[in-house]
């Protein structure tokens, strides 16, 4: 299966200025979150990028991009995370795509690419696939998160039978239990996904069921894509950083610099001021 094109949804009203910070990169340069997103994009070889943006943001997040062939694309009117991703329907032309969400930065510790790895699995597998991360139950109010079986001989790779947005653990409990894992953990996405034209369809589909123009939820229609087809999740063993959370964007620059080239330096600094703030404590 090939996947030519990416997107990017940027456009939600308490995310439109996230991939607009900056941050310092794994070879102490300073760069944009989307410049970091769009390059991590560029590594899985995938060349024509799209971005979601609220309208009148483009000249900013031109800049932020650094990269000229950055196509965007304006979400009209404010109606969720599943309009944002059909704006892009014709870009995307009844193609399999990469989507990345623009408030979450993906590090993974060997500097290898979390895209790429994504990519290449679904295109082996000729399906859907969404990556998902080991997650505490404590924070499936911020995922969506799913249920399904390992496929036999694929390591960290799970055929995805049950999606539920934001479950309760008294939900996630009951649907979403996969073997191997430990207990008080499920397997939340990662804000990264490669999807086949049939999930452009059925949001098309539901948003002309529902007379409104709205798409409904993005996990209804990735439920219902795993009743159509096959779709897998992959378990990248990396990190997703949500910048858009308390403290997220201080964690990611944290997990970059301690993953870059300025690490032993970072480590000193921080064990000083660890050791600065217990003497204080201790005065």
């Amino acid at each position: 299966m090939n996947i030519p094109k990416a997107v990017v949804t940027a456009a939600g009203r308490n995310q439109r200025t996230l991939a607009l910070q900056t941050v310092i990169d794994r070879d102490g340069n300073e760069k944009s979150v989307l410049r970091i997103i769009v390059e991590e994009i560029r590594r899985a070889k995938v060349d024509e990028i799209a971005v979601v943006i609220a309208p009148e943001d483009e000249p900013a997040y031109a800049r932020a991009a650094g990269d000229r062939s950055v196509r965007f694309i304006e979400q009209v009117e404010p109606s969720g995370y599943a309009n944002a991703l059909y704006a892009a329907r014709g870009f995307v032309d009844h193609e399999a795509f990469l989507h990345l969400v623009g408030d979450h930065l993906y590090i993974d510790g060997s500097g290898a690419s979390c895209a790429k790895r994504l990519v290449d699995v679904a295109a082996a597998e000729s399906c859907s696939v969404s990556a998902v991360q080991a997650t505490r139950e404590t924070q499936l109010p911020n995922y969506g998160a799913i249920g399904g079986q390992r496929l036999p001989g694929k390591q960290n790779l799970y055929r995805i039978e049950k999606v539920l947005e934001k479950p309760t653990p008294t939900q996630a409990e009951q649907v979403l239990n996969v073997s191997g894992l430990r207990a008080g953990y499920y397997l939340c996405f990662f804000g990264m996904h490669v999807l086949t034209p049939l999930f452009m369809e059925l949001l098309e589909k539901r948003a002309k069921d529902r007379n409104d123009g709205r798409n409904g939820a993005v996990s209804n229609a990735l439920a219902e894509l795993a009743q159509h087809e096959q779709y897998l999740a992959l378990d990248l063993m990396s990190r997703r950083y949500d910048v858009g959370v308390k403290y997220g964007l201080f964690q990611a620059q944290l997990a970059l610099a301690l993953s870059g080239k300025d690490r032993d330096l970072v480590l000193a600094q921080l064990l000083e001021n660890v050791a600065l703030h217990n003497s204080a404590a201790e005065a």
